[in-house]
C-alpha cells in the first residue's frame, strides 16, 4: 500500500498527508478485523455459559423453605438411621452402579465410621442421607419413618455436614459461623467457636470475629477453615452429623486441634464419619467397611482386626511404615524371646 501510494505521490495524484491518513485509518480497520476471531471465541463461550444457566433455570427446584426453619416437634429426630437395601447410580452415569443392596443401621448417639477403597460409594452415602439424591431402590429411615415423610427443610435443619473441602463465604468469620443458625447471638457464636478450638486464633486477629475471610476463605489456613466449619455445625446443634474426610488434608498440629473439636461436636449425637485415615476412627462404636457398593464387614476395630478381612488389609497398609503401638507377643523360651526381640 505504501509502495503504491509512493508512486501516486510521484505522479502528483496524491499528497503525503493524504497517504499518511489513509495508512492510519487502514491500520484501525485491519486491527478491528483481526479482533473478530477473538470476539467469535468469546461469543461461543457466552453461548455455552448461557445454555448452562438456562438448563439450571428449567430444572425443577428442591421443595425447601427459603426462610429460617423452626423444628416442628412432629418431625424432631432422635437420631436413629437405617438404610435398607439401597441401590443407586448417578443420573449422569446410569450404567455405573455405585451402591448395590447396601444396608446399615445407626442408633441414636452412635458414631458410625464408613471406610473402604476409593470409589466404593462412601461419599454417595452422605449425599443420600442429605437427600441430594434419591436411591434407585431401597428406603432410608429416620426414627423408623421413611425419609419421604419428612419435609426436606425440616430434615436438613437437623443435620450438619462437614466436608473435606470447606466452603466459606466471602464475609466475616461471624457471618460464616452464624450460617448454621442465622439468628444466633454473639454469646452462642463465641461458645461454638470455643468448642471448635477456633476462638483462640480468631481472638488474635485485629478485627476478631469481624475479620473478612476472603472468597472461599482464602485468607485462612486449611485447619482454620475446618474449625470454622465445625463451629458452624456445633452452632446448628444437629441430631445427625456427617463428616466427610474432615481431617485428611491437614498437618499434624492442625489435625489434632480439629480432631479435638470433632470429638466435642460428636458428643451425644449420631455421627457418620467417612475416613481414609483409619487411626482417626479406631474408637468408633461401629466401623462399616464398604467395598464395591456393598457392606463387606462391620464391627468394632478389635472385632474387625481378629479376622483377615478388607479392614485389616487397609489397616496394615497404612501402618506398615507407622509406629507399632503394641509389642508383639513372642512365644518360646526366655532366651528365644530375647534374641527375637533384639
Amino acid at each position: 500500500m505504501i509502495w503504491y501510494g509512493g508512486r501516486l505521490i510521484q505522479s502528483g495524484e496524491l499528497t503525503v498527508g493524504v497517504l499518511v491518513t489513509f495508512v492510519i485509518f487502514s491500520g484501525f480497520v485491519g486491527g478491528n478485523f483481526a479482533g473478530f476471531a477473538d470476539m467469535f471465541s468469546q461469543l461461543q463461550k457466552t453461548l455455552g455459559a448461557t445454555q448452562s444457566v438456562r438448563e439450571i433455570l428449567r430444572s425443577d427446584g428442591e421443595d425447601v423453605d427459603l426462610k429460617p426453619i423452626e423444628i416442628n416437634p412432629e418431625y424432631a429426630l432422635a437420631g436413629n438411621v437405617r438404610l435398607e437395601h439401597i441401590a443407586f447410580s448417578y443420573p449422569s452415569r446410569k450404567d455405573i452402579v455405585v451402591l448395590k443392596d447396601l444396608s446399615l443401621t445407626a442408633s441414636s448417639g452412635e458414631q458410625i465410621a464408613i471406610v473402604g477403597p476409593s470409589g466404593a460409594g462412601k461419599s454417595t452415602i452422605a449425599s443420600l442421607l442429605l437427600q441430594f439424591y434419591q436411591p434407585d431402590s431401597g428406603v432410608i429411615y429416620f426414627d423408623d419413618r421413611s425419609a419421604g415423610e419428612f419435609p426436606l427443610s425440616q430434615l436438613r435443619r437437623q443435620m450438619a455436614f462437614v466436608p473435606q473441602d470447606v466452603i466459606l463465604f466471602g464475609g466475616t468469620i461471624r457471618e460464616n459461623i452464624a450460617y448454621g443458625k442465622p439468628d444466633a447471638t454473639d454469646e452462642e457464636i463465641i461458645a461454638a467457636a470455643k468448642n471448635a478450638n477456633a476462638h483462640e486464633f480468631v481472638s488474635k486477629f485485629p478485627e476478631q470475629y469481624e475479620t473478612i475471610v476472603g472468597e472461599r476463605g482464602i485468607k485462612l489456613s486449611g485447619g482454620q477453615r475446618q474449625r470454622i466449619a465445625i463451629a458452624r455445625a456445633i452452632l446448628k446443634d444437629p441430631a445427625i452429623l456427617i463428616l466427610d474426610e474432615a481431617t485428611s488434608s491437614l498437618d499434624s498440629e492442625s489435625e489434632q486441634l480439629v480432631q479435638e473439636a470433632l470429638e466435642n461436636l460428636m458428643k451425644g449425637r449420631t455421627s457418620f464419619v467417612i475416613a481414609h485415615r483409619l487411626s482417626t476412627i479406631r474408637n468408633a462404636d461401629k466401623i462399616v467397611v464398604i467395598d464395591k457398593g456393598v457392606v463387606s464387614e462391620a464391627g468394632t476395630h478389635s472385632e474387625l482386626m481378629k479376622h483377615n478381612g478388607l479392614y485389616r488389609k487397609l489397616n496394615d497398609m497404612q501402618f506398615d511404615f507407622g509406629i507399632v503401638t503394641q509389642s508383639p507377643v513372642i512365644e518360646g523360651s526366655p532366651v528365644e524371646r530375647d534374641s527375637l526381640t533384639e
